[in-house]
C-alpha cells in the first residue's frame, strides 16, 4: 500500500515522539512491503513564531491532500501564561479539526499487564481494563459562540449540538461496540443541560438500529467517579466534546502514564492520529519523553487503512519493550531509557520479525544495552 502522511510535529516534545513513530512506520513499510511518504509542515506555537499563524495555509493544504496526518503536540508556556493572547497554538488544532471534518475522536484506554503496578490505582481495580472512548470533536462548547463584556467582567461560551452531529458519531460508536463487547455508555449531564437531553434522545433512537448493543447512561460526574472505582464496567463510552476531553485524560491514570495513550480523530474524508499528551515543554530536548503513545497512534493509523496485521505487529513490539522494561523515566525512574532508545527497540523488534526471540540478547537487556544481537 502507498500512503502519503503529513507530519505535523508541533511543539515541545512533539518532534521527538513523532520521529519515533515515523521510525516504526518505516520498519513496517520495510517488513510488509509498503510505501509510506512523509512530508512535514508547521503547526502550533512554532508556526506562530515563523508565520504568525498557528495553522498556515500551506499546512492545511498538505493535510487535505494527504491520506492521513500524524500529529505531535501543540502548546508553549509563553501562551499558556498569557490569557490575553489573541493568537494561540490551540487555535491551530481546533481549526484543523473543523477544516478536515474530524468529528470523532477515538481514545483506547487499556491496562497493560506488565504495568499494573505503575498505576496509582490498585491492581485489582484496573486489571483487564479495555475501553474505547468516542468523543465528539467539532461541536459543543469549544466551537460555540464566545462572548466577553466590554468591561471584561462577564463571559460566556455557547454549547450547541445538532441532531446530525450526534447521529454521525453515535453510529460509529455503536458499530465499534458491535465488534467489541456489545455495550455502549452515553456520558452526559441530562439532569441539567438541554444539549445533553438532546444527546439522550438522539442516541436512544440510533440504538434501535443496533439491537445487540446494550445502551446505558451515566451523568458525567458519576462517570468520572466510576472510572476510578470500577473502570472494567466500561466497553465503549460515547460523549460530547468537553466531557470526552476530561474523561479520557482521567482514564490515562489507569495505564500508569499519559505517555501510553494514543488517539485517532476521524471524519468522512480525513483522519489524524496523535498521542493525547501535551507538548510537555519541560522535557523538550532531554530524550526522556515517552514515545509509546505516538507509536500506538501510528498503529491506529495502520488500523484505519485496514492494515490489521501491521498494526498488531506494532502493538506486539510495544508489548515486548514493556515486558523487558525498555521504558522512559515516567515508567521507571531508576532503570530507564531515552526516547530514541525506546523507539529503536520497538522498530528493531518489528524488523527482527521473529516470534521465537532468537534475535533477543537477554544479557544485554539486563545491563541496559541493545536487546538485539
Amino acid at each position: 500500500m502507498k500512503l502519503k502522511i503529513a507530519l505535523l510535529t508541533g511543539d515541545g516534545i512533539g518532534p521527538e515522539v513523532i520521529s519515533q513513530a515515523v521510525k516504526v512506520l518505516k520498519a513496517i513499510a520495510d517488513v510488509f512491503d509498503h510505501r509510506f511518504e512523509f512530508k512535514a509542515a508547521l503547526v502550533g506555537a512554532i508556526a506562530i513564531e515563523k508565520t504568525g499563524n498557528p495553522l498556515p495555509d500551506a499546512t492545511l493544504a498538505l493535510c487535505k491532500e494527504s491520506d492521513a496526518v500524524l500529529f505531535g503536540a501543540i502548546g508553549d508556556p509563553k501562551y499558556d501564561t498569557d490569557p490575553d493572547a489573541k493568537v494561540r497554538p490551540e487555535q491551530g488544532l481546533l481549526k484543523l479539526r473543523k477544516e478536515l471534518g474530524l468529528y470523532a475522536n477515538l481514545r483506547p484506554i487499556q491496562a497493560f499487564d506488565t504495568l499494573l503496578d505503575k498505576s496509582p490505582l490498585k491492581r485489582e481495580i484496573i486489571e483487564g481494563v479495555d475501553m474505547l472512548i468516542y468523543r465528539e470533536l467539532t461541536g459543543g462548547i469549544y466551537f460555540g459562540e464566545k462572548y466577553l463584556s466590554k468591561d471584561g467582567t462577564v463571559a460566556s461560551d455557547l454549547c450547541e449540538y445538532s441532531q446530525m452531529e450526534i447521529e454521525r458519531i453515535a453510529h460509529l460508536a455503536f458499530k465499534s461496540a458491535q465488534g467489541r463487547r456489545n455495550k455502549l455508555t452515553l456520558v452526559d449531564k441530562a439532569n441539567v443541560l438541554e444539549t445533553s437531553r438532546l444527546w439522550r434522545r438522539v442516541v436512544t433512537n440510533v440504538a434501535k438500529d443496533y439491537p445487540g448493543v446494550a445502551l446505558d447512561f451515566l451523568f458525567v460526574d458519576n462517570a468520572a467517579m466510576q472510572m476510578i472505582l470500577n473502570p472494567r464496567q466500561f466497553d465503549v463510552i460515547l460523549t460530547e466534546n468537553l466531557f470526552g476531553d476530561i474523561i479520557s485524560d482521567e482514564g490515562s491514570v489507569i495505564g500508569g502514564s499519559i505517555g501510553l495513550l494514543p488517539s485517532a480523530s476521524v471524519g468522512d474524508q480525513h483522519a489524524l492520529f496523535e498521542p493525547i499528551h501535551g507538548s510537555y515543554p519541560q522535557a523538550k530536548g532531554r530524550d526522556i519523553a515517552n514515545p509509546i503513545a505516538a507509536i500506538l497512534s501510528a498503529a491506529m493509523l495502520l488500523d484505519h487503512f485496514g492494515l490489521k496485521t501491521e498494526a498488531e505487529a506494532v502493538r506486539k513490539a510495544v508489548s515486548r519493550a514493556l515486558e523487558y522494561n525498555i521504558v522512559t523515566p515516567d515508567l521507571n525512574v531508576i532503570r530507564n531509557f531515552g526516547t530514541d532508545h525506546v523507539g529503536d527497540t520497538i522498530a528493531n523488534t518489528i524488523l527482527a520479525n521473529d516470534e521465537s526471540n532468537n534475535y533477543m540478547n537477554h544479557e544485554n537487556i539486563n545491563i541496559g544495552k541493545s536487546i538485539f544481537f
